[in-house]
Parts: structure tokens; sequence; C-alpha cells
């Protein structure tokens, strides 16, 4: 596996297809010459190859505060973390200190992998970020999502832990949707709101109304998400002490 910054031509509209494959439309997801303004501008389209073939691919752009904005990534499977590792090193030697993008709350493999996995924190949620999308993925969706931010400096152990205290809400499919022990809120998703997608618009619907119902009351409230467990709960803890628990991870690993 190799990696490489994308800037010629054929190679830059090669990644755009490549978006549009994999976001199942005939329109671009990010035109050519976007990705050529965003080479121009001091960005980049990193590129995953395995031999000659094209399986993953990120672009990301400079902020003023130097932070990176990853508009957008893609990769066969397992090649989704070796791909946002290239990435970060790409931005750590032009000096980032952290890197923002969005996913789809609803999608918990995404959470599971930006949470856990690379253990950025979710500090942000938008309802319908986009505005209507026509993509074979996202389409008849509204596109509500959620900002992670990944400290490039260190990292941050994310833990699991099993969601208890009072049943606050509960979910289209009847199950409990959101708990609180008073300090931690836990929201549910759907294994595979993609399926769920496809099997019922309406459905998805609902689950989308639900989620966004939780976090944007606990976000008012002063609430990042730090976690996600396998079962597909969200773990929340207030700012102040998500904060405290990074801070004391990166002094122990001093």
């Amino acid at each position: 596996m190799r990696f490489q910054v994308i800037s010629d031509v054929p190679g830059i509209a090669r990644v755009a297809g490549y978006y549009a494959e994999v976001w199942e439309t005939t329109e671009d997801v990010l035109s050519t010459e976007t990705l050529h303004c965003v080479r121009h501008a001091g960005g980049a389209t990193i590129g995953a190859f395995d031999g000659d073939e094209l399986v993953g691919a990120t672009t990301g752009l400079f902020c003023p505060d130097g932070s990176v904005y990853s508009m957008i990534a893609a990769a066969r499977t397992g090649v989704g973390y070796p791909l946002k590792l290239a990435q970060k090193k790409w931005a750590v030697e032009l000096g980032a200190r952290s890197m923002r993008w969005t996913y789809d709350p609803l999608v918990s493999r995404n959470a599971r992998f930006n949470l856990v996995k690379l253990g950025a924190v979710v500090t942000e949620y938008t309802v319908d970020f986009y505005g209507p999308m026509r993509d074979g993925v996202n389409d008849g969706d509204e596109s509500d999502r959620l900002t992670v931010r990944w400290d490039l400096t260190g990292s941050r152990e994310a833990h699991e832990s099993v969601p208890s205290g009072e049943i606050t809400s509960m979910a289209p499919d009847g199950e409990p949707l959101a708990r609180t022990d008073g300090e931690r809120i836990w929201c549910r998703v759907p294994r595979d709101v993609v399926q769920v997608r496809k099997e019922s618009a309406e459905l998805a619907k609902q689950w989308r109304q639900a989620v966004r119902g939780v976090f944007v009351d606990a976000f008012e409230q002063g609430y990042v998400a730090t976690s996600m467990s396998r079962e597909g709960w969200y773990e929340l803890e207030r700012k102040k002490e998500a904060a405290q628990k990074e801070a004391a991870q990166k002094e122990a690993a001093r």
C-alpha cells in the first residue's frame, strides 16, 4: 500500500471519479476543478494505491486558524485508518495541530472509527448541514452532520462504557434511545442506517429526528460526544470533564 499527494490533472480527475463512484452518483461530489482549486490554495488530495488501483482518497485544506479541514474521505475496508494517518502526516509536517471534518451521526461505523479508532471528539451538531442531497447514498434524507475535532499533537484513549441510568426517551424501534446517569448521556443509533433507509425512508426519518433531539439538547447543555460502543451507543460528557480527561492523558503520556 502506498499513499501519495496527487497534483496532476489525470490523477485528480481519477479521484473525482472515485468519489462519485463511492457516493453512487453521476454528478460530481467534488469536481476536478474544485480539487485543483484546493491544491492551488495549499490543500491536498491524498490517494491510497494498492499497486495501480486507487483504493482510497481524502482531500483537505488549511483554515485561517492553522487547522486542517478534511473535506471528504473514502476508502476500501482496511484502508481508512492508514489513509487518515497519511493525511495527518501531511498536515503535521506543514504545522497543523488539529483536524476537523463532518460525518452523518446515524452512521455508527463512522462514529466508532472517528471517536474510538482515531480518538477524535464530536464538538458540534448541525441540522441539515448541506441541505438537500441527491447522491445515491443520501438521497431523500436530511443532511444532519456532527463535527469532529482530532488533536494531532497527542493521543486520546477512547474508553467504552455500558449505557446506564434512567431511560429518558425511546427509539423508533421501540427500544431505549437515550439514557443518563445525571453526568453522562448515552444515545443509540441504528446498527446500519443505510439498510434502514433502503427498507423504509419514513423509519430512517424518525431515527434522524429522534437522534437530533437528543444531540441538540445535549450540546446546548455543554456536552461533547467522546465514544461509541460496538452496540451503537454514543457516550456524551460535559465539555469540562472531557477536557480534563484529555489533559490528564497527555500528561501521563509525557
